[in-house]
Formats: structure tokens, C-alpha cells, sequence
């Protein structure tokens, strides 16, 4: 089967959660047999890099000349579309939301949707439903053949806030592909830690967290807490780090690469997940491929993707966040209760079974394309 991949994702992120994705995806596709392309003329993307020459058609460029991001995305889809359409392939899957179409008509094109956070206003005020109708997203959704989700509250959102047939959509769940290939104990650190990844700002929840752990002598004494990825802490966060009297080195921010981020999961007491909105939710998955315990609020998307392998609390009440970690911190039964749950729970999401789920569906609309 001819499956190919537009330019959007891989022109617009360096790397990222959505490029990965359809890296994943390109890669465990052609494992398969399956003819994979990859069309973006001049991409910048790392993860394209590391797919098969013969799989991606264009050429990598460190990066686009400053202030032309936007128009050379542009015209790497003049240019991408071509290409794909002369390809002929039997299904397209569009990695962005775009107002024009990459195939042709006659040829399915899919379409993910990773979560409804802008729909929801929960990073900024929610759109009108005049002005939703007006975006690219609602545009590519509602022209897409097939539309799908990365979990199933996510689904269930696009369908009530677009008014989207549910047979148009499905729920995919994403792989998780961290190795466990680490040894426990390699950070040097003096104090037990609890840990916390990715953005902080809003829905994330963070100064919540912040707030749950302060107002708990214990948790205050005993532990630190360490924030990996999102940028260094804003002068909001910090000013709530002094206001609660967290020590200037108790509250720290790290980067890294993926080995890095796998070894503090190793290392950490507990993942503290306070997120009030989640389309998926990868960090829980990341922490239990790593035999860390996983703390998490009980919203949106994270029961469905977590299962039992988690202590659970209402992210907006600081007592209930505060009382589940300490049922882990304070048991080491019940940690290595969560361990041995996550480990058995990460095994259901893997890029394998995705990919297959996707072929699967690739093939049944290729399949209605040709009997309509």
C-alpha cells in the first residue's frame, strides 16, 4: 500500500511530540513492507533524518532564514503537494491542519487531533463559534475522510464541540518507546526528589503542585522538586517558590535529552503528574517504562491512558494532591505496587500496535475510495 506523509509537521517542528509521532509511524509502516513517503521538499525536522532515504522526499536544512518560517512552509506545500500527487498513493495522511488539501480528492486523506485545548480556552480565551469555524483545524477536520484521535475523551471532545459524525473519527493510542535500560541510583542528588515534565504554565497545573507540597510539612522537609523540560521558571514561578519558602535549591529546573530525562525518571521518589487537561498524556507512560511511580490527576484523558498503574487526586484541591503522594512517598509496598502495574501497563502502548491499528484503517477507507 502506497501511504504518504505531507510536509506540515516536519517543515514546522524541529522535533516534537507530533513529528515523532509521524515518525514512529513512517518507520514502523515501511518495517512492514508497506511503501511510506515522506513529502517535504526542504524539512528541518531531526526525526525525519533518521527515517530511510528512500522514504522522504526533499533534503534537510538546519533552519529557515529568520523571520521566514511561515513562508517557507508555504512553499514547501506548493512544491510537496506536487510531488505527493504525482506519487499516486492510496491513502494521505495530513500531519497538520491546513485549509488545503495535499492529495487529491479522489485520494482518502486522515487527519489526527491531538487534544481541544484551544476549543476549550484552557491557554486562552475559547474561540466563538464563528471564529472556530474560521480556523484552519476546523477546516482540515471537517474535509478529512477520517479523523483520528489519540485517545478517547479527546474523540468525544472533537465530536460534541465540531459536531462531527462519531463514524468519521476513532481513537489511536500513541506508543510509548522509552527503553528501561538504566540502572537506579546514577543522578547524584542529596535529597530525595519528586518530579515533574514538560510546560508549567496554566492548565499544566505546576504552582498548584507547588503549593500542595508547601503547605505539607513533610513533603516540605523531605523532598525536592525537580522540573524537567518547559523552559527556565518565569518570575511568577519564582516568586511563588520565595512566597512559599521553598529553598532556592529545593525547586529546580533541568533540561536534557531523552537518556537524561530516563535516568531522573529512575531516579525520582515519584512522577507528579497535576495536569487538569491531557489529550494523551505521555510523561505517566515515559515515568512507568522507567519503574517510577506515577501520581496523577484523575482528568480528562489520564485514567483512560493510566489505568489502575497510578495514586490518582483531584488536581484542584490541595489536600486530596498532597495526600496522594504521600500514600507513595510514605509505603514503599505501594510504590513497588505502582511499579510493577506501570510496567505491565506500558506494555499496551507500542508503536507496533499502532501502526497496525493505523494500516488497518488506511486499508478499509482505501478500500471504500474504490467500491464508491
Amino acid at each position: 500500500m502506497r501511504i504518504a506523509f505531507d510536509h506540515q509537521a516536519f517543515c514546522l517542528q524541529k522535533t516534537g511530540g507530533i513529528s515523532r509521532y509521524f515518525f514512529h509511524l513512517a518507520e514502523q509502516l515501511a518495517i512492514v513492507g508497506q511503501d511510506v513517503g515522506v513529502f517535504s521538499p526542504l524539512y528541518r525536522n531531526q526525526y525525519a533524518r533518521q527515517l530511510q532515504q528512500k522514504i522522504v522526499h526533499g533534503g534537510y536544512v538546519k533552519d529557515y532564514p529568520p523571520r521566514c518560517a511561515d513562508a517557507a512552509a508555504a512553499l514547501n506545500g506548493v512544491v510537496a503537494r506536487r510531488q505527493l500527487r504525482a506519487w499516486e498513493p492510496d491513502v494521505v495522511h495530513e500531519t497538520y491542519f491546513s485549509k488545503t488539501r495535499s492529495g487529491s480528492v479522489k485520494t482518502p486523506t486522515v487527519l489526527t487531533v491531538f487534544d481541544m485545548i484551544g476549543e476549550l480556552g484552557l491557554d486562552a480565551e475559547a474561540p466563538t463559534p464563528a471564529e472556530l469555524k474560521l480556523s484552519k483545524k476546523y477546516a482540515a477536520v471537517k474535509r478529512a475522510d477520517h479523523v483520528i484521535c489519540i485517545s478517547e475523551h479527546t474523540r468525544k471532545d472533537l465530536v460534541r464541540l465540531y459536531e462531527l459524525a462519531p463514524e468519521k473519527t476513532s481513537t489511536i493510542h500513541l506508543g510509548c518507546e522509552f527503553n528501561t535500560q538504566f540502572d537506579k541510583k546514577e543522578t547524584n542528588t542529596n535529597r530525595p526528589y519528586l518530579f515533574y515534565v514538560g510546560l508549567r504554565s496554566g492548565y499544566k497545573n505546576f504552582m498548584r503542585f507547588l503549593r500542595a507540597v508547601a503547605v505539607h510539612a513533610q513533603l516540605k522537609e523531605q523532598f525536592d522538586i525537580v522540573a524537567f523540560g518547559g523552559g527556565p521558571f518565569n518570575p511568577a514561578e519564582q516568586n511563588l517558590i520565595q512566597e512559599l519558602d521553598l529553598r532556592f535549591d529545593q525547586v529546580r529546573h533541568i533540561s536534557g535529552d531523552d537518556t537524561a530525562l530516563a535516568k531522573h525518571y529512575r531516579n525520582a521518589t515519584a512522577l507528579v503528574y497535576p495536569s487538569c487537561y491531557e489529550g494523551f498524556g505521555l510523561p505517566p507512560l515515559e515515568a512507568m517504562a522507567n519503574q517510577c511511580p506515577v501520581v496523577s490527576s484523575y482528568t480528562s484523558a489520564m485514567p483512560e491512558v493510566i489505568g489502575d498503574a497510578a495514586e490518582f487526586f483531584d488536581p484542584f484541591d490541595l489536600d486530596s494532591i498532597a495526600s496522594a503522594i504521600q500514600n507513595v512517598v510514605n509505603s514503599q509496598t505501594r510504590a513497588n505496587e505502582l511499579i510493577a502495574k506501570g510496567l505491565a501497563r506500558v506494555e499496551q502502548f507500542n508503536w507496533q500496535t499502532c501502526a497496525a491499528q493505523h494500516l488497518a484503517l488506511y486499508r478499509s477507507l482505501n478500500s471504500q475510495a474504490a467500491n464508491a
